[in-house]
């Protein structure tokens, strides 16, 4: 079986249940996510969520992704969009690496598996890698910005 991940990763400010409180409030993600526009559900393995993608300047689309693993303040991870089983399958991911106290390193990325991965996989990163970035970077800003107003 073909199989390709990529990686994005982004230092935050703040602490791991800080992160993880941001990356699993379903309900703010229109304030402020701009690549997830907004996703509905309860976040516990096995159960789907109904999830908005719509990047900046894309139509984008609605999917259901299922909840693989959901292991607080550590991991979060989908079998998402696209998903065709043994042809094309992806997971998408957020891992959590707490640094310090008060620093974590976001690792958010995807893995895409099947027969289809070898033509598929430069198309997909080439159109994820920019939105996973921007999502990133307004999960830093968002951390961080109630981190600092709880001093």
């Amino acid at each position: 079986m073909f199989r390709h991940e990529f990686v994005t990763k982004i230092e935050i400010d703040a602490a791991a249940e800080r992160v993880w409180k941001v990356l699993t409030d379903l309900n703010s993600f229109p304030q402020w996510n701009p690549m997830i526009r907004w996703a509905k559900g309860e976040v516990r393995p096995g159960l789907r969520l109904t999830v908005r993608f719509q990047p900046e300047g894309s139509r984008g689309y609605t999917f259901t992704p299922k909840l693989l693993v959901v292991e607080t303040n550590r991991q979060l991870r989908w079998l998402g969009y696209p998903r065709i089983p043994k042809l094309i399958d992806t997971e998408h991911y957020w891992n959590l690496e707490r640094l310090t106290n008060e620093k974590t390193l976001l690792m958010h990325g995807a893995v895409i598996y099947g027969w289809l991965t070898p033509v598929s996989w430069k198309i997909f990163e080439k159109s994820s890698r920019a939105p996973f970035e921007q999502m990133n970077h307004a999960h830093k800003q968002r951390a961080e910005l109630k981190q600092a107003a709880r001093l």
